[in-house]
């Protein structure tokens, strides 16, 4: 991951579903086309519902990292018109 240029980072570890989803949804609609933001969630339904709403919604995951308190990080580019 070190090639890649993190924009934004959203904690949002206290939050429970889908108020995780919802921020990042939210970091991407102010984000231009290409932009990375990452999520973190303490939240374990983010682990389904992130990836899934990224998948429908033409972004890219890029990785979902695990963190030391049990949280994840998830980071998302956002998809460029074709």
């Amino acid at each position: 991951m070190s090639s890649v240029t993190i924009t934004r980072e959203i904690d949002a570890r206290g939050s429970y579903c889908p108020g995780p989803l919802m921020e990042l949804i939210r970091g991407l609609k102010t984000a231009a086309e290409g932009e990375v933001i990452a999520v973190i969630s303490s939240d374990p339904g983010s682990k389904t519902d992130i990836p899934l709403w990224v998948e429908k919604s033409g972004n890219e995951l890029l990785t979902v990292e695990p963190l030391a308190d049990g949280a994840a990080r998830f980071i998302v580019r956002k998809h460029l018109r074709k």
